[in-house]
């Protein structure tokens, strides 16, 4: 059964944060942090249809001038969701530079920027290129259970974190997965296609099993039809089993509701990827910068019960001692 869900690090453990996300089949990403996007070449920055940002320290947040320069000229939304004074950081950004010639260009690139504030309320503003990226349409919604978007196959969920400063950690969440059971639609001796994608929304959109569905298919230069209660396909021609989970968890003190937000967020988790700063030696070190030491990364990644854990965001003091971080992360999860 194929993954929906592709994520990778942008860069390596020594550089900025930033995680990738392809979605198969969907001709769109999501990333989580904007750090340095250079190794992320241009088709897959317009892939994205959403970014999410822990925060707007400079090694998370340095990338957003290189992806708004690949936008413009492009009918394309983008949209960034962060932390409180999110919107503020981007008007400031997009404000830097002067865009007196922009009213000629035929499209209308739209930066969507939003905040998330710790009373569950979403702030967001537009910025739209014709306009000179002023700032118009600001609106405030609710957002609960700190989900800052939900779509028909997944949502993505976020915690705050103490980092100093407000940090969000974020779940990536498809909500389930419809696996079609192509040799059994041989078998009946019905044709792959466009309704299969129909037939899984309707069952994920939870639709009534007596209702009619139509398959549908050409054959022979002609439209074919079929009709069968929802309930059967789902049953003769569908597997549903849980979707996949993808967490994402940098620049956190060690703090015991730190590490209890975390494991919540994280658990079952398919993948984890986390920061591991520090070896834990040097806990005291990384309490002063509010960060996690790798033994804290994989006790939580064991105590989420997670399946796979990633370490990331390491410090340039252990270049060289790669090794010594992945190794300490590594026993802590395997207990």
């Amino acid at each position: 059964m194929p993954p929906l869900f592709h994520p990778h690090l942008v860069n390596g453990p020594f550089d900025d944060p930033g995680l990738y996300v392809d979605f198969l089949f969907g001709r769109r990403a999501v990333l989580f942090d904007l750090g340095d996007t250079a190794p992320l070449p241009p088709r897959k920055v317009l892939r994205l249809s959403h970014i999410f940002v822990s925060h707007t320290h400079v090694d998370h947040f340095i990338g957003f001038d290189r992806v708004v320069r690949l936008c413009l000229g492009r009918e394309k939304r983008l949209h960034l969701l962060g932390p409180p004074g999110f919107v503020d950081h981007v008007a400031a950004r997009l404000a830097g530079y002067t865009w007196n010639l922009v009213e000629t260009f035929p499209t209308d690139f739209t930066v969507a920027a939003a905040e998330l504030h710790p009373d569950g309320s979403v702030h967001s503003a537009e910025f739209h290129c014709l306009a000179a990226f002023s700032r118009e349409n600001e609106r405030r919604d609710p957002a609960a259970g700190g989900v800052l978007l939900d779509e028909e196959a997944f949502r993505v969920r976020s915690v705050f974190l103490d980092h100093g400063i407000p940090c969000l950690a974020f779940a990536l969440e498809e909500k389930s997965h419809v696996h079609i059971l192509k040799n059994r639609l041989r078998e009946a001796g019905l044709p792959t296609g466009a309704w299969l994608a129909e037939l899984k929304r309707a069952i994920l959109g939870g639709r009534d099993d007596g209702e009619p569905f139509r398959a549908w298919w050409r054959e022979g230069g002609k439209e074919c039809e079929a009709w069968f209660p929802l309930g059967e396909l789902r049953e003769r021609f569908t597997k549903t089993v849980a979707g996949q989970k993808i967490v994402y968890v940098t620049d956190a003190a060690p703090t015991t509701e730190n590490r209890r937000l975390i494991v919540e967020l994280a658990a079952g988790a398919d993948y984890l990827f986390i920061e591991a700063p520090f070896l834990d030696e040097e806990r005291e070190r990384a309490g002063e910068r509010c960060h996690l030491t790798a033994r804290i990364a994989g006790e939580l990644a064991r105590d989420a019960g997670v399946a796979r854990v990633v370490p990331f965001h390491f410090s340039p003091r252990y270049t060289g001692r790669e090794s010594l971080l992945r190794d300490e992360v590594e026993r802590a999860f395997r207990g």
